[in-house]
């Protein structure tokens, strides 16, 4: 990604290109080249928005010249501003660019262009997104977020409409969509057919490179073109700007660093590599280059930032699976390595942040719950994949993280945080309540679960006492409708905030595939 060259920069090439082509030599070949040109081949996407920049996504069908122009109008009448960035093969030709200096609180269209390498003057025909910036003042603002898409095998059946939950979610109109992890399940084929539990079956669309589970780059990267074969995908990405996360199944299930791929999922016929780490790595590539993640200059492959919102919203988006220790029993008593889940670092940033941020909500977007219990290995019941050690006790494992950072934030007077998650494929409100709690040093807060958006539905997950969590709402299969139910059955889950600008009361709505409100409440904010 590079900053955006100016207007005279961006005129001079083309100018200098279209002197080339006027020689006689060169116009026979100029002119058959032309049916040929560039193509865009899977959508345009935008994220990481704030109230004066933006990152815009494309990618061409063979190494070329991304060229962006922008404007504050549809018509295009005044563009504000052009450059370039290159997608090249090392990226898989995929290009993204920052757009700065955007005007706050406005729409702001975006038009993409591939130019060939060898003849500039030959180009792709044109694409428009748009986004709309972060205000300035106390503008009303509505998001949404989820998690988990084109899990469990269940891809893109165009027959029962494909991936419904982005239309539902476009029909809402939000300013910016937070995905809570899971973004791809590079570990999950996608097969030609599935049977569904009424006997019917399921018919996916296939691809090459999600016949196996993802190892190398291509396997990686075909997972993210497989999601952006679907036409709800594709008209949801250029109208609503994408802030990601990410979790296990951007590389495998329930990973954690150095972990080596020995369970039964990684045997060799499955897997070659048996290292996560190195999946991670190749992973990890994949996710920047796919996704319009604003990287951090000083660390390009770091997952956890913040993004201010305006003055009634900063959101911090949070990355429990990269520094986390080892899955396991959980038992250890004092904090060190074994108990990692942000790791110190990370959770340094996010305490200096939260006490630095002057919005008035502080909303925490995190890839994993934190009182729900996650089981490593269902099949024997065994080991801690979140932060729930399940035993409703003081903190130990990966509680100790989460205490010092609760206990934390009411010392230091944080108010107004709030928790957003997905990870367990149902949807659920939850209430942290002290006075009910084994761990009692921290103010009160509300925890809302949201997902998936296309993957089996499971649950409902005990929840764990330690940080006292109420259940007061949630919807997930009866034990009569058994578990991993598809997406047809409508069990597809979004969550829905809106924050007035005027009262500064924030509304959080859950909802389902049809866009069903199932459960609603509204937060007052606290000043003192």
């Amino acid at each position: 990604m590079t900053r955006l060259p100016t207007r005279r920069r961006f005129l001079t090439t083309a100018m200098a290109a279209t002197a080339f082509a006027g020689f006689d030599g060169i116009k026979r070949p100029y002119l058959s080249r032309a049916a040929d040109r560039p193509a865009i081949t899977h959508g345009l996407q935008s994220g990481d928005v704030t109230n004066d920049s933006g990152v815009v996504w494309a990618r061409a069908d063979r190494p070329a010249r991304m060229l962006v122009e922008w404007s504050t109008t549809e018509s295009f009448k005044h563009v504000q501003d052009a450059g370039f960035v290159d997608a090249l093969p090392e990226t898989d030709c995929t290009a993204k660019m920052l757009l700065e200096n955007l005007p706050a609180g406005e729409q702001i269209f975006y038009r993409i262009r591939f130019a060939d390498f060898a003849w500039p003057t030959i180009m792709s025909e044109a694409m428009v997104g748009r986004f709309r910036t972060a205000p300035a003042d106390r503008r009303s603002l509505t998001f949404i977020w989820s998690g988990d898409t084109a899990g469990q095998g269940w891809g893109i059946d165009e027959s029962r409409g494909g991936m419904r939950t982005y239309a539902t979610m476009l029909r809402n109109r939000p300013d910016f969509f937070v995905h809570s992890g899971d973004n791809i399940y590079a570990d999950g084929p996608i097969a030609a057919e599935q049977m569904m539990p009424n006997g019917e079956t399921w018919k996916n669309i296939v691809t090459e490179e999600k016949a196996k589970p993802a190892e190398t780059p291509a396997e990686f990267r075909g997972n993210y073109k497989y999601n952006l074969l679907d036409k709800n995908v594709l008209a949801f990405n250029r109208e609503v700007p994408i802030f990601s996360q990410w979790d296990d199944h951007e590389v495998t299930n329930n990973w954690w660093p150095g972990e080596p791929l020995t369970r039964p999922e990684h045997r060799r016929e499955n897997y070659v590599e048996q290292n996560a780490l190195e999946l991670a790595s190749r992973a990890a590539r994949a996710f920047h280059e796919y996704l319009p993640v604003h990287p951090v200059p000083a660390e390009p492959g770091r997952v956890y930032r913040q993004i201010s919102y305006g003055p009634l919203l900063d959101l911090f988006i949070l990355d429990m699976r990269s520094y986390r220790g080892p899955n396991g029993e959980g038992r250890e008593e004092r904090y060190g390595p074994a108990a990692y889940f942000l790791a110190p670092t990370q959770l340094a940033w996010l305490k200096r942040a939260l006490i630095n941020s002057r919005a008035t909500w502080k909303v925490i977007a995190a890839d994993q719950p934190l009182g729900l219990l996650v089981v490593d290995d269902p099949a024997r019941n065994w080991g801690v994949e979140a932060v729930a050690q399940g035993d409703n006790g003081a903190p130990r494992g990966r509680e100790l993280e989460i205490a010092d950072l609760l206990a934390f934030t009411k010392r230091a007077g944080i108010r107004n945080t709030v928790w957003l998650t997905a990870d367990v494929h149902y949807t659920a409100a939850h209430y942290y309540d002290p006075n009910k709690a084994a761990f009692a040093d921290f103010d009160p807060f509300w925890e809302f679960v949201s997902g998936p958006i296309h993957a089996g539905t499971f649950g409902p997950n005990t929840l764990d006492g330690t940080f006292g969590p109420q259940l007061v709402y949630v919807k997930a299969p009866s034990q009569e409708q058994g578990q991993n139910l598809p997406p047809s059955f409508g069990l597809q889950f979004f969550g829905q905030v809106s924050i007035d600008g005027s009262s500064e009361m924030m509304t959080v709505t859950l909802k389902d595939v049809d866009d069903n409100a199932l459960w609603s409440t509204e937060l007052e904010p606290r000043f003192y």
